[in-house]
């Protein structure tokens, strides 16, 4: 009698948070195994949860989703950063199926065989796990995110990733540099280098990012190179003398998180405001755009450190923020920091340096257009006749066209509004 084979369940991701995430989902699809991989959740009979634990919000935001796929009727398997700070509730209350640590999802088709057969499972992470997974293709994305390292060894007093991600410690540059080539063969030519503390790469193997960054840039195909948030105090001179190569985009981010000095000391930074100032102008003397973090509303930030940071942030080059309100996040020493401030007053913060980032922004535009210098662009996507791209300093731009256009395009002409808009 021929045996019947039993159909293995579909699987949807849920990504949640940072670029590192996506990558680390990418690590899961790559090992399914025989396990199908979906892209629709309702065709899904088993959902994994990719959490992010960044924030008390960040954690109430993911019980949602995994109320909503129980709700669903969805088997659910919780990984990601979250497993460390509330997998362990979830899956005691019966909300999750199964539990799958950072260093367990190399075998997550092992994992999903267990709950095939009705078996709950919980795997326990360990913080010095390093993937060895060589990914063939980035789903879903017209660049890739490549991870090469995980861990932070900073302690910043409002951040809990260094407990949930563990130390730094650096991918061979070797292995970074085969799954960049792999990618490339498969139709990639932007990557984005990513990981919990990019700039910490090799200071544990006695490399650099100088290294791997020369390392990338010999890579024939790839065309564009970006670099995922750095920290002010990583930026050395040997990583300034690679700002001219034509492969490095023209945009740095920067993570600056203040602009005041008692701010940044009570966040127990390692960078101050006089050393910013003068990276961030010798880095864009030579036409880069700058974007950073800001937090504001932390414990301590009085109305008279606010106006002074405000000045301060107006004497940076900067073209791009990522500012968000501080959120409490339970165990890191800023959840017990007293002097809180109004969360009201901390939106008009908010809404102040966005407002003055778009007016940079804009300004940064105008200077690029009268360089007379056609923009290199990389299409993310279409909507219509109208396709959705990202310039080398980082700008969305809208283009209209009838025809069909590649992934990559070069816009001579093009108007500045508050994106800019080209029609060919």
């Amino acid at each position: 009698m021929k045996e019947i084979k039993q159909e293995k369940p579909k699987v949807f991701f849920k990504t949640f948070g940072c670029r590192t995430n996506l990558y680390d989902t990418q690590i899961m699809r790559e090992n399914l195994g025989e396990f199908e991989h979906t892209l629709e959740e309702e065709c899904a009979q088993v959902v994994v949860i990719n959490s992010c634990t960044v924030t008390n919000g960040a954690d109430s935001g993911v019980r949602s989703y995994v109320r909503k796929a129980r709700d669903m009727g969805k088997s659910v398997v919780f990984a990601g950063c979250g497993v460390k700070t509330q997998g362990r509730a979830l899956f005691d209350k019966g909300l999750v199926d199964g539990v799958l640590g950072h260093s367990h999802k190399e075998s997550i088709a092992h994992a999903l065989d267990k709950l095939a057969q009705g078996e709950k499972f919980f795997y326990e992470d360990s913080l010095e796990h390093l993937d060895s997974t060589i990914v063939s293709e980035f789903v879903g994305k017209s660049r890739a995110f490549i991870k090469i390292q995980e861990g932070c060894d900073f302690a910043c007093s409002y951040c809990i990733i260094p407990s949930v991600r563990g130390k730094s410690r650096s991918l061979p540059l070797g292995q970074i540099v085969r799954q960049v080539q792999v990618l490339v063969d498969s139709g990639v030519q932007e990557v984005v280098l990513t990981g919990t503390n990019v700039g910490s790469y090799g200071r544990d193997s006695n490399g650099s990012l100088s290294k791997l960054l020369r390392a990338l840039f010999a890579l024939d195909s790839l065309k564009r190179v970006r670099i995922g948030s750095l920290e002010p105090s990583q930026i050395d001179e040997e990583f300034c003398d690679l700002l001219a190569h034509p492969k490095l985009e023209r945009h740095l981010h920067i993570a600056l998180q203040h602009s005041h000095n008692a701010m940044l000391k009570l966040m127990n930074r390692a960078n101050r405001f006089e050393s910013d100032y003068e990276l961030l102008h010798k880095i864009a003397a030579l036409g880069y755009a700058i974007g950073t973090d800001y937090i504001v509303g932390h414990p301590g930030e009085s109305e008279e450190i606010w106006e002074q940071a405000f000045s301060n942030v107006r004497t940076l080059p900067l073209t791009h923020i990522h500012p968000f309100v501080y959120s409490v996040r339970s165990g890191t020493a800023s959840a017990s920091m007293s002097d809180r401030v109004n969360g009201t007053l901390a939106k008009e913060r908010l809404h102040s340096l966005n407002t003055h980032i778009q007016e940079t922004n804009r300004a940064f535009r105008q200077k690029r257009m009268a360089q007379d210098k056609p923009l290199q662009v990389l299409i993310e996507k279409q909507l219509g006749d109208v396709y959705v791209g990202l310039d080398e300093h980082f700008n969305k731009i809208f283009i209209e066209s009838k025809q069909e256009l590649g992934q990559w395009v070069e816009i001579a002409e093009y108007e500045i509004k508050e994106h800019n808009y080209a029609k060919i």
